[in-house]
């Protein structure tokens, strides 16, 4: 749906210029949830802007849904935003109109007769479960509230694509989830592609299935949320995923130590410690862990300290070789 091939985008300032994104390359499949994380000033509303060309990359290309966007003229680029809708942090509602007006007016721009518009308006009313605001004013509204009309308003053209800049940012955690259960809805529903822009890795382990971590101005790290998750490694992953710092690892003297990577085993699998100690007759030591679970998935790391007997720690070595859904590596130094 998306191919974004080397962009560059500069911008002129005072001190000099500023290289806001880098080479950026990244594929989003259609019908995706794609996360873009990074923290302030990493780049990743420069990078959603240009996706729809409200912003021109100095370089690159952008296509979206086989069109290059730069090459369209401005009537065939206005017809193509109606395709990729956004949805912000500050709503951008229009105060002086109800939420009911406030959906119809992209129609309005594009010409819908006011029946046709007003009754899709109130079909997506349903759909984001506030069927009873119709009439209902902006400022009548709770936040959560603001942000399902505003999704409501960037479904009214029919998009292919859903683009999402800091949309849950000034929500409390709980509406936030609502947030994205909602957009999950839409996805799976309406078969559109929906592009994340967020600082926050709760929100991509939430909803994404994959993930670019952008670091001044530079995609440093890109795949399935699973291995990012499992294991970072740039340090700009490991500053998100780990935001208290990489856990502290410590090595037990004259025992061997094996770091275990959970690659997404389902959480109703037999837990491996437990299993080592029942089935192997091993009894191991976690020494330091940093798991967590992502959609009915384990994910993270452990360290584990094996048994004194050699010939016990071999055997807990072969069980854990042979253990699906993880890797392990021994591990030498701290």
């Amino acid at each position: 749906m998306i191919q974004i091939q080397h962009l560059t985008k500069r911008f002129d300032t005072a001190s000099g210029t500023l290289v806001a994104l880098n080479d950026i390359n990244l594929e989003i499949a259609d019908g995706d949830i794609y996360g873009i994380i990074g923290m302030s000033g990493a780049g990743k509303s420069t990078l959603v802007r240009c996706i729809n060309m409200l912003e021109r990359p100095d370089e690159g290309n952008v296509e979206v849904n086989g069109r290059r966007m730069q090459d369209l003229k401005p009537a065939e680029l206005r017809a193509a935003r109606r395709e990729i809708t956004m949805i912000f942090q500050q709503f951008n509602l229009l105060m002086q109109r109800n939420c009911l007006k406030n959906i119809c007016f992209p129609m309005e721009l594009a010409g819908v007769e006011k029946s046709k518009a007003e009754a899709r308006a109130r079909e997506l009313l349903e759909l984001v479960g506030l069927p009873d605001k119709a009439t209902a004013y902006p400022a009548q509204l709770s936040g959560g509230q603001k942000q399902r009309i505003a999704i409501a308003r960037a479904l009214a053209t029919d998009p292919k694509v859903l683009l999402c800049d800091e949309a849950t940012s000034a929500l409390d955690p709980k509406t936030t989830q609502s947030i994205l259960q909602l957009i999950q809805k839409i996805n799976r529903e309406l078969g559109i592609t929906v592009v994340i822009i967020t600082h926050q890795m709760s929100v991509v382990e939430q909803v994404c299935n994959n993930v670019a971590i952008l670091d001044n101005g530079t995609v440093v790290e890109q795949g399935p949320v699973s291995a990012i998750f499992s294991n970072p490694r740039s340090e700009a992953a490991k500053r998100l995923v780990f935001p208290a710092g990489v856990p502290q690892q410590e090595l037990l003297p004259g025992r061997r130590m094996v770091r275990v990577a959970f690659n997404g085993t389902q959480t109703t699998d037999k837990p491996l410690v437990a299993s080592l100690a029942i089935e192997c007759g091993a009894l191991v030591s976690i020494v330091a862990a940093d798991t967590r679970v992502v959609n009915g998935q384990t994910l993270g790391s452990m360290l584990l300290a094996l048994p004194e007997s050699e010939a016990e720690a071999e055997k807990a070595m072969d069980y854990i070789h042979n253990y699906p859904g993880i890797s392990c590596e021994e591990v030498t130094e701290a």
